[in-house]
């Protein structure tokens, strides 16, 4: 049975104050993500349709809350909750000291990130 954990992880890395090591798993990938600042994710949406996350998305919080929004609500997830996100939502708030485990079907979380990159890239160039 394929098994990965964030010390096996062979993908991702250190990206300022988020921490994410990931590995695909028969056509998932499962990434270990750590936050030592609060960080709001809404502009990196920015290209998507209606500007949201499009994969879905299961997942465990190890520690600290998470904060996922739709167009007509909020869901908060803390400490010991496991998650299901379904496409549509922004990752709104990710407090620090936040550390999760997610689940995504691999091709849909590599479309979303790509546009996430390159709105990374753009705010890097100012």
């Amino acid at each position: 049975m394929p098994k990965v954990s964030r010390d096996s992880a062979t993908q991702g890395g250190e990206f300022g104050p988020v921490v994410d090591r990931s590995d695909d798993l028969d056509g998932y990938t499962v990434n270990f993500t750590s936050f030592s600042e609060d960080i709001d994710a809404t502009p990196l949406m920015k290209g998507l349709p209606d500007d949201r996350c499009q994969c879905p998305h299961w997942g465990y919080v190890v520690s600290g809350k998470l904060i996922f929004r739709y167009a007509d609500r909020e869901e908060v997830f803390e400490a010991g909750d496991a998650f299901y996100t379904p496409p549509g939502h922004v990752p709104a708030l990710h407090e620090a000291g936040t550390e999760f485990v997610l689940f995504s079907p691999a091709e849909e979380l590599r479309k979303t990130q790509a546009v996430m990159m390159k709105n990374i890239e753009a705010m890097q160039a100012g």
